[in-house]
């Protein structure tokens, strides 16, 4: 199996790029599955039931989120009754939404998809390593399901990677998603696992995190805010990785990362 997952997407820029690029990719690249992060979206904080539906229209199969997902309000009332979108599996009992979901890719193999959010330097959750341990006992990956894909959003890079450590073999993938920032450290982990620390974004690079350069800036320096944040832009990059799988096992044969477009330089899988 194929699969896609895109970092998070951040505002119309970020929109644009996945208009851009996705349709052709998933017939290019013979992708199966989608995953992407959106909960940047709308103009930068949170999402809309609007731009789930375009996403959806592009190809994306499932959008994860993190802790902008409550930004816009209207998703309070939405979530419950969509369930391609999650939100943080971690979040206390009796939040709407779920955290994770079974789906069926464009080939007809079952792909569970947990999200999950970090305790480090965010808002205090539930433990988030004792939960997927949890929800994981209810799948074996190569019987129950052909995939799992864990999109861990997080800031520390320790915390993402000791969930890559303790997640090793029993997923298809671990990504991590927040930082904005893509890292160099795609791998299969020794007991067949695909990891990335971090995906980066899908949005303009021209910019702090996505957002226009000058308030941001202004804040770091004065540290007094003049304005609100308002997301670049500029042409974006669409960020994140391809993880192709074994068929038998759901585990990974090999993941790489997939820049294309604004002013990353470009990498697309062989």
């Amino acid at each position: 199996m194929n699969i896609l997952i895109l970092g998070d997407i951040v505002g119309k820029a970020g929109r644009k790029a996945v208009f851009d690029h996705l349709p052709t990719l998933r017939e290019k690249l013979k992708i199966d599955f989608v995953v992407a992060n959106g909960e940047n979206a709308a103009h930068g904080f949170g999402i809309t039931e609007q731009i789930c539906a375009s996403m959806y229209e592009l190809g994306v199969d499932v959008i994860t989120t993190g802790n902008h997902i409550w930004d816009q309000r209207e998703i309070m009332n939405y979530i419950d009754n969509d369930p391609r979108l999650l939100r943080p599996l971690n979040f206390p009992k009796g939040t709407p939404g779920a955290g994770l979901g079974v789906y069926f890719s464009a080939k007809g193999k079952r792909v569970l998809v947990l999200n999950l959010m970090g305790c480090l330097f965010m808002d205090s959750l539930d433990d988030p390593f004792a939960k997927v341990q949890e929800s994981l006992k209810d799948f074996d990956l190569g019987v129950d399901v052909d995939a799992i894909i864990v999109d861990f959003h997080g800031e520390a890079s320790s915390e993402k990677q000791a969930m890559g450590c303790i997640l090793d073999g029993l997923v298809t993938v671990i990504i991590g998603t927040h930082t904005h920032v893509p890292t160099a450290d795609h791998q299969v982990l020794p007991k067949g696992s695909a990891y990335q620390t971090d995906i980066g974004m899908t949005g303009d690079y021209n910019s702090v995190i996505g957002m226009k350069k000058e308030v941001a800036v202004e804040r770091f320096m004065t540290k007094v805010s003049k304005g609100r944040l308002e997301p670049a832009e500029g042409p974006a990059t669409l960020c994140g990785v391809f993880v192709e799988t074994d068929d038998l096992t759901g585990l990974a044969n090999k993941i790489s990362p997939l820049r294309i477009g604004g002013s990353l330089s470009q990498v697309l899988p062989a």
